[in-house]
């Protein structure tokens, strides 16, 4: 029998007015988010479309290029690691400046490492190139772990109803940081001589630098921030215990790496872009079942106390089951699914305008500078709407957006080189990006629970770019066989399908405590009289 509970109605909740709703992103909490909404928005792009252009102008094709984005599926697991930044603490850092703050300068250190060692590397040397991956690799890990750190500082700084201007501050902060490392890195590499025509690796080594430097914004902001108060309850253990607990992790990770090396060997190769997918998604299913039984093994013959491992990974899992039932496999099929249109569709993007005949100018221009602008104002927008509408509603409209916007781009590819479409495609897609963004992370947060905040959340984000990100390394291959419209019109076709989830999760669960679910006269109390209480602590509190 699941635990969740009925509740008896409660008087409706005040609305905000719309200037109240504004006035409220002057908080200081929120220009702290958005300071370190800054620091984590640089790596993603130096992964992404700064790297893709730097591999571009070295030579390599659209697959190999594509291919890299791999690197950033630490984005995508790192549910696994995130109970090891919930429980253990770092010796020293911890004391001096509390857990939060700690494990976000550890991780801060760490990108700007890999993004020194990026730039140390020239691609176009063969034998060096797997050096880069390695790199990348690591600077995936690093803003991963950073991004599980802030999104539990940012759950714990405020209570439920301000994670929505949190999350738009966030999100402003994070594409402020895109701004600097898509265009920034761009206007930067030409600045310093490489172009498609003539490469020139100190140029890109020059640019890399630069933002390496630029992160220590970051660490400057982390070191005078607060640390949040937490409703967790810490059980303070001996030292020896998080060390058997990192090295069942450390165990886990070499099994991963050892079955993806040996099962991806066995694959068989093919042409076809969709077999090939089905391979990729077993080939890592596979690894992730060897680790995970390596980690269950460790456990078992005692490498780490039952009790403690189970406390760490398991526990967070059985309490969002617990609170949502089997509800919670219909929450979990929306946040897979809710960003697949504008993330699959994002992978190849810099690549399709260079294949449209604009140049890097033109892209920094249009979609590293208006078009981060744009998903800025979406996100301001997009917070303003989640104080104003219920959760879903909200959901529902940065659904339609998303995949509706993407339909632009097909238009695009009938004028190629025409800056006019470029501009129409650029500004309303990442205006409703922002948007789908900000709502999406208030929804997240809202499904959170505080006494696990770093693991929770960082399942969630994980998951809702898991199925996109993998989808979106084959872009290139679907581009090679299928052509760009098809391409764009099948980024709009598997956003469709969301909106009948967000309608069934609408019906049937409460999100979030601006639901004015017993407003309209109980019409939806009504509707609905499976309504749930979730007997949440309280967030902490101004």
């Amino acid at each position: 029998m699941s635990a969740v509970k009925s509740v008896p109605p409660k008087p409706p909740i005040a609305k905000k007015s719309w200037g109240e709703a504004a006035k409220a992103y002057l908080d200081r909490r929120a220009m702290i988010m958005l300071f370190l909404g800054f620091a984590a928005g640089i790596p993603i792009l130096l992964i992404f479309s700064s790297l893709s252009l730097w591999l571009r102008e070295a030579g390599f094709d659209r697959s190999v290029v594509t291919t890299f984005s791999w690197a950033a599926l630490g984005y995508s697991f790192k549910f696994i690691w995130a109970p090891l930044v919930d429980a253990v603490p770092l010796p020293i850092l911890t004391r001096l400046l509390g857990r939060r703050r700690s494990w976000i300068l550890i991780a801060q250190l760490l990108i700007i490492l890999a993004i020194y060692m990026m730039a140390s590397i020239n691609p176009t040397d063969e034998s060096s190139l797997h050096y880069m991956a390695m790199a990348a690799v690591l600077l995936g890990f690093s803003s991963a772990t950073q991004d599980i750190v802030v999104d539990a500082y940012r759950i714990e700084l405020a209570p439920a109803s301000f994670q929505s201007v949190l999350s738009a501050m966030y999100t402003a902060g994070y594409r402020l940081g895109m701004i600097f490392a898509g265009a920034g890195a761009l206007y930067l590499a030409d600045y310093f001589g490489s172009t498609e025509e003539l490469y020139s690796y100190e140029a890109w080594r020059n640019t890399y630098w630069i933002m390496a430097a630029v992160m220590g914004v970051g660490v400057v902001t982390t070191l005078i921030i607060r640390e949040p108060v937490s409703e967790q309850i810490r059980i303070d253990r001996p030292a020896s215990d998080y060390s058997r607990l990192v090295l069942v992790f450390v165990l886990s990770v070499v099994a991963f790496i050892i079955a993806f090396v040996n099962v991806g060997a066995l694959m068989p190769e093919t042409d076809s872009v969709m077999f090939a997918f089905v391979l990729e998604v077993v080939h890592l299913l596979a690894s992730l079942l060897v680790a995970s039984v390596v980690g269950y093994l460790s456990v078992k013959i005692g490498v780490v106390k039952q009790e403690m491992a189970y406390t760490t990974w398991v526990e967070p899992v059985v309490d969002f089951f617990r609170r949502y039932g089997k509800k919670a496999l219909l929450l979990l099929a929306l946040i897979g699914l809710y960003r697949i249109s504008d993330i699959v569709a994002g992978v190849i993007s810099n690549v399709f305008y260079q294949d449209m005949g604009f140049s890097k100018t033109d892209i920094a221009n249009a979609v590293k500078l208006v078009g981060v602008i744009m998903v800025i104002a979406g996100g301001f927008l997009g917070g303003i709407l989640a104080q104003k509408l219920r959760m879903m509603q909200a959901m529902m409209v940065g659904a339609i957006l998303a995949c509706v916007t993407n339909l632009l781009f097909v238009l695009l590819t009938y004028h190629p080189g025409s800056l006019p479409h470029m501009y129409v495609a650029v500004i309303f897609d990442n205006l409703a990006a922002g948007l789908a963004s900000a709502v999406f992370i208030a929804f997240l947060s809202a499904l959170t629970s505080i006494r696990f905040t770093a693991v929770q959340y960082a399942i969630f984000s994980s998951l809702m770019t898991l199925l996109p990100k993998v989808m979106g390394g084959y872009s290139g291959a679907i581009v090679d066989n299928m052509g760009y419209p098809f391409f764009f019109i099948f980024t709009f076709a598997i956003g469709m399908p969301i909106l009948i989830l967000i309608y069934l999760v609408d019906k049937h669960i409460v999100i979030g405590d601006n639901d004015d679910i017993y407003g309209d006269n109980d019409k939806l109390t009504k509707a609905n009289p499976n309504l749930t209480d979730t007997n949440e602590p309280p967030r902490a509190s101004e």
